[in-house]
């Protein structure tokens, strides 16, 4: 239950559109409601400003439909990561409205009220009328690399920040990121999304006074054995500001990365 939600609860109550009885049978379900094959936690967002986000791999789309219905009762934004197009119709018969797929960063949400709108923001940059300035720079190595950058830059924009993308621009040709270095700059946030050797990072971090999140990919032949090769090079970086998220984790980079542009804790 996100705290908007429970400040509204109590003005209701405290202005009598509300009985205290009703008011305690919402709030029953806190801090967790017990599914068959989950314990939601409901009282994260109350907690921790953001709420509970469902990591797919693993969960049937019924389930994850489940979830997400349950969750949407009560927050403005719900995430489901690592999730097919399967995922989504089986969501949108739970919840008609309200639904996005993002295909290439197999991320689905739940925009309710309140939630951040990312075509608006995106209408506001065409038009002039909107300035995001809390940006996160998302740079990307190699084309094979975008999905995972795709699910860091969706979820950090979910959550509010507005994201640059640099993409393609590897080692093998670094005078590709060297074109975009001033711009890249600008941003509160850097993410490097890489595989093979995942050296990236460590050149981003070398030439930027922001935080850098690396993102190591299991893209790479044999020797990168699934992104341990640019997981093991980007925790020995010798550049400063550089912390590391799992491999293919392009949601913890983007939520982190949103935290920090946002100036949260």
């Amino acid at each position: 239950m996100e705290t908007r939600f429970l400040q509204k609860l109590l003005i209701d109550v405290a202005e009598g559109r509300i009985t205290p009885d009703e008011a305690s049978e919402k709030l029953k379900t806190l801090p967790y409601e017990d599914f068959d094959f989950a314990k939601l936690d409901t009282h994260r967002a109350h907690r921790t400003g953001r709420g509970e986000v469902i990591f797919g791999i693993g969960k049937t789309p019924e389930q994850v439909a489940a979830i997400m219905k349950r969750l949407s009762g009560d927050m403005s934004l719900v995430i489901a990561t690592k999730v097919g197009p399967e995922y989504y119709e089986a969501a949108r018969e739970a919840i008609p409205a309200g639904l996005t797929y993002y295909e290439q960063a197999k991320l689905l949400a739940y925009h309710g009220d309140g939630a951040f709108d990312r075509e608006q923001e995106q209408e506001h940059k065409r038009d002039g009328s909107f300035c995001v300035q809390n940006t996160v720079a998302v740079v990307c190595a190699g084309t094979a690399d975008i999905p995972i950058a795709e699910e860091a830059a969706v979820t950090a924009e979910l959550y509010g920040a507005g994201v640059d993308r640099f993409y393609d621009v590897g080692v093998a040709g670094i005078h590709r990121l060297f074109d975009k270095l001033e711009d890249i700059r600008k941003a509160k946030a850097i993410i490097v999304v890489a595989g093979m050797e995942g050296a990236l990072s460590s050149v981003v971090g070398g030439l930027a006074d922001v935080p850098v999140i690396a993102v190591p990919t299991s893209v790479g032949y044999g020797a990168s054995m699934g992104g341990l090769a640019a997981l093991l090079t980007m925790l020995n970086s010798c550049s400063l500001g550089v912390s590391v998220v799992n491999i293919d984790n392009g949601f913890g980079a983007g939520y982190l990365a949103s935290l920090i542009a946002a100036g949260e804790k």
